[in-house]
């Protein structure tokens, strides 16, 4: 009797580490640089799940190694972007560009006025709550008003986050005339209308001088947010 307790016992444990191992190689990207569309959503699946540690907004993905392909690097098209449609919740997706510097405007910016989903702005100690993000930023291809590329995203997680990298691109293009393969990926959790975070990833095709993967959390201090219709209120 004690023999088969036993080996039960190890047959329980042997399956729990199976199961534990499986989900830790859903989780962790694999090292084969692959860009389909499902490789993307399931990644966004994955840190849609993550918790903000209160900590660290920007964390890195896949040791921060963009996982774009031979061909999404290809320079055959040219200098190019483009914008998913919006989902059945009005929700933006996936936005990828091939920048170049002849692609950055030269005129100043509009003022915004396409109020993204989960836009339910308030005023905070700091100012403004969110913000309309850009998801390819506007210094780097002039696009503005454009329903498919605007998020609603805290004020932290647009400046200084999102800029910090985008600034690093935009810098780049201009001291190098070189290319940069660039996608960004807003991450909803559900049925949510506000993004948990945004996925950037950035390669520059003739060198690797640019090169990121990191994921920014949605997070505001002092604010704590409601994902499923963009609502907040304050926690200090």
């Amino acid at each position: 009797m004690k023999k088969i307790l036993i080996s039960f016992l190890v047959f329980i444990l042997i399956g729990v580490g199976t199961y534990a191992s499986d989900v830790w190689k859903e989780l962790k990207p694999n090292t084969e640089t692959t860009s389909s569309a499902n490789e993307v959503n399931q990644y966004s699946k994955s840190l849609a799940d993550l918790e903000f540690d209160g900590k660290h907004q920007v964390i890195q993905v896949n040791d921060n190694l963009p996982r774009f392909s031979e061909g999404d690097l290809s320079l055959a098209d040219g200098n190019w972007q483009h914008f998913s449609d919006l989902d059945q919740l009005n929700r933006v997706g996936v936005a990828d560009a091939m920048l170049h510097k002849s692609l950055m405007p030269t005129k100043e910016r509009e003022e915004l006025y396409v109020n993204p989903t989960g836009w339910k702005n308030k005023k905070t100690k700091s100012g403004w709550l969110y913000n309309r993000c850009h998801l390819v930023g506007y210094q780097l291809t002039g696009e503005n008003n454009n329903p498919k590329n605007l998020m609603t995203g805290t004020r932290s997680l647009n400046t200084p986050r999102m800029l910090d990298y985008e600034n690093e691109v935009a810098n780049y293009l201009r001291k190098t005339g070189n290319h940069v393969r660039y996608r960004i990926t807003p991450v909803f959790r559900d049925n949510e209308l506000l993004a948990r975070g945004v996925q950037m990833e950035a390669q520059s095709v003739e060198d690797s001088n640019v090169q990121f993967n990191v994921y920014i959390f949605n997070v505001e201090p002092g604010m704590a947010l409601n994902y499923t219709d963009g609502s907040s209120k304050r926690t200090r």
